[in-house]
């Protein structure tokens, strides 16, 4: 994923916890803001509460494909947090695509389907 397309900053992520919406689920949270960009990024999370830095890294990774597989059937535009939970990394993989489609679906997120 290219550097452009992600979230790094400190004061870019405070303003999406605090502006924008949420969705949550068994095994992440789901952070959305509408940007002025034409394309949307991607900022992860991944709190120490998790477990040690190899169990950190495999749920950043897991959410990381997770939005990479899923984007093209999200609108453009947007900013979004992928925050980690406890299960992300044990989950299956097909719980933890259902549940990223349902946070987005919820947030509307997803482009019409017709």
């Amino acid at each position: 994923m290219k550097r452009a397309w992600t979230l790094k900053e400190n004061y870019e992520f405070r303003r999406i916890y605090q502006k924008g919406a949420s969705a949550a689920g068994g095994s992440m949270v789901v952070y959305c803001r509408k940007n002025r960009l034409g394309r949307s990024r991607l900022g992860l999370t991944a709190s120490v509460k998790i477990g040690n830095a190899v169990v950190r890294n495999r749920a950043r990774r897991r959410l990381r494909e997770v939005y990479r597989l899923n984007r093209d059937k999200l609108r453009g535009g947007w900013d979004l947090i992928l925050v980690a939970r406890g299960r992300t990394a044990a989950v299956s993989w097909r719980e933890l695509n259902d549940t990223f489609l349902r946070l987005c679906r919820k947030l509307d997120l997803l482009e019409d389907e017709t």
